[in-house]
């Protein structure tokens, strides 16, 4: 698989991933690239499970128009690092990427199931991996990691700004009526307008978007077959 020039080691101590987000942030880009045109969007997913040690990673692109499938690829991968609040992608990627390697039909944007720029250091998954892979990307999570929002209207589409230390890091959507919101931030060449344009219209009927539930399906049934496959064994 190629991976974006200079990219970095995984195998790191916690306090050395720190210092790797924060060297990476500077190369955030918080601009789609020039006439973005998107035809197929994607979700990538990882399902881990207690007491094992492998992650199982799914990415699963749809037609924009339908929502439909058109590729996916999976993998199954040792996770090499702890679970750590806000070093979520040093555990995550190395699974993503190797669904990445796999998938024969590449989207032109990618949404994760976590955070961009909402992120203490201002690089959560969907930065780390839009950098990683060099493609359009957005966090979009179901949880807050940092920062607060307004009140926002119970109808879909409303939106609130995250505020973390005086920044809007992200956006509070609601992307159906009266259901909590899921929490938009850009990755990496997104900004939020278009990233919130995207969740939204990658969600017409449930709260998550499209692409992250085909693609949380996928891994968890990758997880399951393993785990049955283990037990025949």
């Amino acid at each position: 698989m190629e991976l974006q020039v200079g990219w970095h080691r995984w195998d790191v101590t916690p306090k050395e991933a720190v210092e790797i987000q924060r060297e990476l942030r500077s190369r955030v880009v918080l601009h789609p690239p020039p006439g973005l045109r998107v035809e197929r969007i994607a979700g990538a997913d990882v399902s881990t499970e207690k007491g094992r040690d492998t992650g199982y990673g799914g990415i699963v692109v749809l037609d924009v128009a339908s929502l439909t499938p058109v590729a996916q690829a999976g993998s199954a991968v040792p996770l090499r690092f702890p679970y750590v609040p806000g070093l979520l992608s040093f555990r995550e990627l190395p699974v993503v990427a190797e669904a990445w390697a796999r998938l024969e039909v590449r989207p032109d944007v990618l949404i994760f199931d976590g955070h961009g720029i909402a992120h203490p250091r201002r690089l959560g998954i969907a930065c780390h991996g839009g950098l990683l892979l060099g493609v359009p990307s957005i966090g979009c999570a179901k949880s807050l990691l940092v920062g607060k929002h307004g009140r926002l209207g119970e109808a879909r589409g409303s939106t609130a700004p995250i505020i973390h230390k005086d920044e809007v890091v992200g956006m509070a959507v609601r992307t159906r009526k009266s259901v909590q919101p899921v929490y938009v931030s850009p990755g990496h060449l997104m900004d939020l307008p278009t990233a919130v344009e995207w969740v939204l219209r990658a969600s017409p009927k449930y709260r998550e978007p499209e692409t992250t539930r085909h693609a949380h399906r996928m891994v968890n049934a990758l997880r399951r077959a393993d785990g049955e496959a283990a037990e025949l064994g």
